[in-house]
């Protein structure tokens, strides 16, 4: 085991490390010696890391991909992967969305979308000397265009991101001045991390074996299985012998009571209103956890209220948009939207990929900042995306109650399509987070009333679960059928560059 991390690790964290580190070095990576061997070929294996938020997921995937940098492995971010090099092995850490993927990006681990890495752009060769020199495989270069502070920028973008479509954007450049294409990945990669697995369909997961020789799973067993799967997680199908959980890390000072509640949920014992019980005396001690009389609107703007049901969703939807005095048919500059989907016919594959690889894949959550040039193009900032501002056809429906017709404020015939984001069912909110999370209680007590069994676990237990442990910093439980009016109007000046990676800690997970 690497001594240098041992002082930081649980027990249950370095035995996992100690399994992560044996199969890598199976597969002729020893990060004891940073030694390195060729790829192998014709073998595939996978193993899985799980545990419940706080158990130090996250902490042990940063650690791992840090030690494998460390020991010479490329990081393929999926923005540029450079010149091949004989015998070289690479790492690519993936998650299901682009907001999962962003959380990592945070914490300073080069996270990419698993769409993403299926395929690869194709470079301007002028523009891809600055890529080379970036990544540490070329000298600085001389661009016609771009002055030395252009380039200084690009350089300080990229020492924080690890991107290199970031950094050019840093440099004053837009995708289409660097990007020509894109093309479907020809070969298979080598040693592949992907956080959220809890996410994945057997669909993906058998993709990402055939991609990948080594892949190791990292997920959450008390997440909510996929839609479309039939019940269970990709996880569980591995034999024990190649499964590790840990468990939470206790820590004497500082907890976190979002944990402590997410943690609470496994105890037979407790039902819906104990646990409302246990929220309520939390509240009154420590003000990360509030119960709340009504939802905000002004929060709504930019962390959608968590609901179970369609008809809660779309009626806070509507009070969210008449909060604000939207017009039907149009929408405010600071509107949130979650993309649906893209719709275009199979001879634009090509435009398919670049609005794909840019970050408007379903669930994508982006926010209108105005029309585009073109009729039916709108400016969004999508979140997670490593070049947030972009302009793309876009057809935005806004759904109505009793399964009538939505209407559609603006669109193009065809391109990126939208819904509404002010609110979001919890089955899509998951492998996302926000700082603070409002959490609609009333569907939660529906879905306790009913008396759902999901995979041995009551069905509200698991959406309450997952619900909050989207909150990063607060958590607020709304008790009433009530919206709050907005205390200022809506606003995109809050959309900013990136900040700077994040520290983990050993509890984080």
């Amino acid at each position: 085991m690497n001594i240098a991390l041992s002082p930081t690790l649980s027990d249950d964290q370095a035995e996992a490390w100690d399994m992560a580190t044996s199969a890598l070095r199976e597969a002729g990576i020893d990060l004891d010696d940073s030694l390195l061997s060729s790829p192998r070929t014709g073998k595939q294996s996978t193993m899985a890391i799980i545990g419940k938020a706080g158990s130090g997921k996250t902490m042990l995937l940063a650690s791992l991909t840090k030690a494998l940098s460390e020991a010479g492995v490329d990081i393929v971010s999926g923005d540029w992967e450079g010149r091949r090099k004989k015998d070289r092995r690479t790492l690519a850490v993936l998650a299901p969305t682009n907001k999962a993927a962003s959380v990592l990006r945070g914490h300073g681990v080069p996270a990419t979308t698993i769409h993403r890495i299926l395929y690869t752009p194709v470079y301007d060769p002028e523009y891809e000397k600055i890529a080379e020199w970036l990544a540490g495989q070329g000298d600085r270069p001389e661009i016609e265009g771009l002055t030395d502070t252009a380039l200084d920028r690009a350089w300080a973008s990229y020492q924080i991101n690890t991107s290199v479509p970031a950094a050019l954007a840093a440099a004053g450049l837009r995708g289409s001045d660097f990007i020509t294409g894109w093309k479907r990945r020809e070969e298979p990669l080598d040693v592949g991390f992907i956080d959220e697995s809890s996410m994945l369909d057997a669909r993906q997961f058998e993709d990402l074996q055939e991609i990948f020789p080594t892949l190791i799973l990292f997920g959450d067993p008390a997440q909510l299985p996929p839609v479309q799967s039939e019940g269970g997680m990709v996880f569980e199908t591995l034999p024990d012998s190649r499964k590790i959980e840990l468990h939470r890390v206790h820590r004497q000072a500082a907890d976190n009571p979002i944990l402590d509640l997410a943690h609470a949920l496994a105890d037979p014992a407790l039902d819906f209103a104990g646990f409302e019980d246990m929220v309520r005396d939390i509240a009154t001690r420590d003000e990360r956890v509030q119960v709340a009389q009504r939802v905000e609107a002004d929060l709504m703007a930019r962390s959608p209220v968590l609901v179970w049901r369609n008809a809660t969703r779309i009626r806070l939807i509507h009070a969210f948009r008449a909060a604000y005095d939207a017009p039907s048919d149009e929408l405010l500059p600071g509107e949130p939207l979650i993309c649906d989907g893209i719709e275009l016919p199979l001879k634009h594959r090509k435009k398919r990929l670049d609005l794909e690889a840019r970050g408007l894949i379903k669930g994508a959550q982006a926010i209108y900042l105005g029309p585009g040039r073109k009729p039916g193009f709108s400016r969004l900032h999508v979140f997670g995306a490593e070049d947030p501002q972009i302009s793309a056809a876009s057809i935005v429906k806004i759904e109505q109650e009793a399964d009538e017709e939505p209407f559609i404020p603006f669109a193009a015939r065809m391109g990126a399509t939208f819904l509404h984001g002010a609110a979001v069912t919890i089955h899509k909110a998951q492998g996302s987070q926000w700082g603070v999370v409002q959490v609609f209680a009333p569907d939660i007590y529906a879905a306790a009333r009913m008396g759902r069994v999901e995979a041995g676990q009551p069905l509200w237990k698991r959406l309450t679960y997952v619900a909050i442990t989207r909150a990063e910093r607060e958590l607020r439980w709304v008790v009433r059928s009530m919206l709050a009016k907005p205390k200022e109007p809506l606003t995109i000046d809050d959309l900013s560059a990136p900040a700077a990676p994040l520290t983990l800690s050993a509890e984080e997970g």
